[in-house]
Order: C-alpha cells, then sequence, then structure tokens
C-alpha cells in the first residue's frame, strides 16, 4: 500500500468517525426535545383543567379570593415561560398554589362533596404525577445528552458544532424536602 491509500482511509474513517459523532449528538438532543415535549403536552393538560376548577370553587371560596387569584397568576406565568427554567420554575410555583387550594377546600365540606370539584381534583392529582414522572424522564435525556458532550471524543466535535448543556426541569423545593411524619 501506498502513503495515498493510506491517507485516504485514514481521512474516511476520521470522516465516519465524525459523522458518527455528530449524528449521535443529533440523536440525543432530540431525545431532550421530545421528553420536553411531554413535560409541556402534562402542563398543558393541567393549565386546561384550571378554568374548570376555579368555575367550581368560585362560589365556595368567596373569601379566599387570594388563593384563586395566586392561581390564576402561576397558570399565566406557566403560559408565558418560554425557557426551561422559566417553565420549571412557574410550573412549582402552580404546584404549590394548587396544593394550598386544595388544603384551604378542606375548610369547605360542601366543596368536599361536589362531584365536580373531587372528579378534577383527581384529575390534577394524577396530572401532578404525570408531570412528575415526565421531569424525570427529561432530566434522564438532559444527563444522557450533557455526558455525551462532555465526554471525549464528543466534546471536541460536540464544541466545533456548537452543542450546548441543556438545563434541568428542577423539582420545586417543597418536593426535595423530607416529609416528617408523626404519630
Amino acid at each position: 500500500m501506498n502513503a495515498l491509500t493510506i491517507a485516504a482511509i485514514a481521512a474516511s474513517v476520521v470522516i465516519l468517525l465524525i459523522i458518527f459523532i455528530y449524528n449521535g449528538l443529533i440523536r440525543n438532543r432530540n431525545q431532550v426535545k421530545n421528553a420536553f415535549s411531554q413535560i409541556d403536552v402534562q402542563l398543558k393538560r393541567r393549565n386546561d383543567l384550571i378554568p374548570n376548577l376555579i368555575e367550581t370553587v368560585k362560589g365556595y371560596l368567596k373569601h379566599e379570593q387570594s388563593v384563586l387569584e395566586n392561581i390564576t397568576k402561576a397558570r399565566s406565568a406557566v403560559l408565558a415561560a418560554e425557557t426551561v427554567g422559566a417553565k420549571s420554575k412557574a410550573s412549582n410555583m402552580l404546584s404549590e398554589t394548587l396544593k394550598s387550594l386544595f388544603a384551604v377546600s378542606e375548610n369547605y365540606p360542601k366543596l368536599q362533596a361536589n362531584q365536580n370539584f373531587l372528579q378534577l381534583q383527581e384529575e390534577l392529582t394524577g396530572t401532578e404525577s404525570k408531570i412528575a414522572y415526565a421531569r424525570q424522564h427529561y432530566n434522564d435525556m438532559v444527563t444522557a445528552y450533557d455526558n455525551s458532550l462532555e465526554t471525549f471524543p464528543n466534546n471536541a466535535f460536540a464544541k466545533m458544532f456548537g452543542f450546548k448543556k441543556e438545563e434541568l426541569f428542577e423539582a420545586a423545593e417543597a418536593e426535595r424536602k423530607n416529609v416528617k411524619v408523626q404519630f
């Protein structure tokens, strides 16, 4: 074999390696985008349920107007958020305000007996679980993607092609704390 053939084979191997790495990074980035879209689906579902919830509780919670206003503000913040961090923060704020609504609702027996309220509460609780699952899946995908950006030889090509790390969808501070159980 002459030097030209060896150089052509070496160049072909390098080009194939670059293509393989680039396609892997694209695949990982697309998995992150898909995982985030799953969070978005659940956030939209929760946001769609909230107007019905507010209509249901409005008549019962005349003295708790601030709770309803906080839910409306939090919902608007989720709808307006454009980045992962902003959506995460707004979503956590909405989750906390919904928890406060459900806590306040315990003081209203007629509301607790309302079937529409109970159904919406159950659907929202289920949606919160789906959001938590989607968040976990998204964060797993982001971690895998970020790891692929930082490991050799991907890190050299990731910088060259402009790939950047993605942001995790953080859980609310209250969800991270240990639950205190007292008997």
